[in-house]
C-alpha cells in the first residue's frame, strides 16, 4: 500500500493550499473524502462479496459430503431391514408349515394393541401460556373479580 507519513501529508496540504486557494479548500477536501469514502466503501463490498462466495462454496462442499453420508446410511439400513424381513419370511413361513401339520383346528388371535387417546388438555394452562400483552390487547380477564365488585367498578359517579 501507499506509505505516506505526516511530513508527506502536510507538503501536500500546503501545495494543495497554495494551488487551490483558501476560499476552496474546505469544499475540494470535502469532496475528496466522500469519494475516498466511496472508493472504500466499494473496496470493502467487494471484498465482502468474495468472503460470502467462498463460504457458500464451502458449504456446498459440505453439503454433499452429508447428503453421501446420509445416501450411504439409507443404503446400509435398507440393505439391513431387507435381510431381516426376508430371515423373518423364511422363519414365519417354516413355523406356519410346522404348525399346519401339528394342529389345523387350533388359532391363535393376537389382542390388538389399545388406541391412541389424545390427551385432553387443560385449558388453564393454555390460559397460562399466554404473553400479557397478547391477553391484554384481546381483552382476556386476567385477574378474577366478583359481580358486585365489577358493577361497583363501572357504576357512574
Amino acid at each position: 500500500m501507499i506509505d505516506i507519513g505526516l511530513s508527506k501529508m502536510a507538503l501536500i496540504g500546503a501545495v494543495a493550499l497554495i494551488v487551490i486557494g483558501p476560499e476552496k479548500l474546505p469544499r475540494v477536501a470535502r469532496t475528496v473524502g466522500t469519494l475516498l469514502g466511496k472508493a472504500q466503501r466499494y473496496v470493502n463490498d467487494v471484498k465482502s462479496e468474495v468472503n460470502r462466495s467462498m463460504e457458500l462454496d464451502e458449504l456446498r462442499k459440505m453439503k454433499d459430503t452429508v447428503e453421501t453420508a446420509a445416501r450411504d446410511v439409507h443404503q446400509s439400513v435398507q440393505t439391513h431391514a431387507s435381510d431381516y424381513q426376508s430371515g423373518l419370511d423364511n422363519t414365519l413361513s417354516s413355523y406356519q408349515d410346522s404348525e399346519s401339520m401339528s394342529s389345523p383346528s387350533r388359532s391363535y388371535v393376537e389382542p390388538l394393541p389399545p388406541q391412541y387417546r389424545h390427551p385432553g388438555k387443560n385449558w388453564r394452562i393454555k390460559r397460562g401460556a399466554m404473553p400479557q400483552w397478547y391477553k391484554a390487547r384481546a381483552g382476556v380477564r386476567t385477574k378474577a373479580q366478583s359481580a358486585a365488585a365489577r358493577v361497583a367498578r363501572h357504576r357512574p359517579k
